[in-house]
């Protein structure tokens, strides 16, 4: 949850890096929630006629739209990419695998142009 947290406080930081840990935990916490809205809608009956989802989902969805946009491209730009990489995704098929593995992949060891290594700085935060 404090990962979570932690990208909601960040949340139009585009610049700097994010670990892999913050990344994924942030995604698994937002489908559990995204869920549990879904749910909620209905529960209520606030679903938009077949579809499984209503007005709590698409209003939770919106808020935390640009805080998952900006970890994501803080992700991209732990591996060395700039955040511009993430429309990689538009390509069909390739550009969603291309991406995951991205996300997926460890981070430079190190400072690199977007900034210090955010597991070496968060290692010694847990020490001190």
């Amino acid at each position: 949850m404090e990962w979570f947290l932690k990208v909601l406080r960040n949340y139009a930081v585009f610049s700097g890096r994010a670990r892999r840990k913050e990344y994924w935990m942030f995604v698994l916490f937002n489908i559990i929630f995204g869920i549990v809205a879904m749910l909620v809608d209905n529960m209520f009956g606030l679903t938009f006629g077949k579809i499984n989802y209503g007005y709590i989902y698409l209003l939770y969805q919106l808020v935390v739209l640009i805080p998952s946009l900006a970890v994501a491209v803080r992700r991209l730009h732990d591996t060395g990419k700039s955040g511009w990489f993430f429309f990689i995704v538009l390509i069909p098929i390739v550009g969603a695998i291309w991406i995951l593995v991205l996300l997926c992949t460890e981070g430079d060891a190190g400072s690199n142009k977007y900034g210090p290594d955010p597991k070496g700085s968060a290692l010694l935060n847990d020490y001190v």
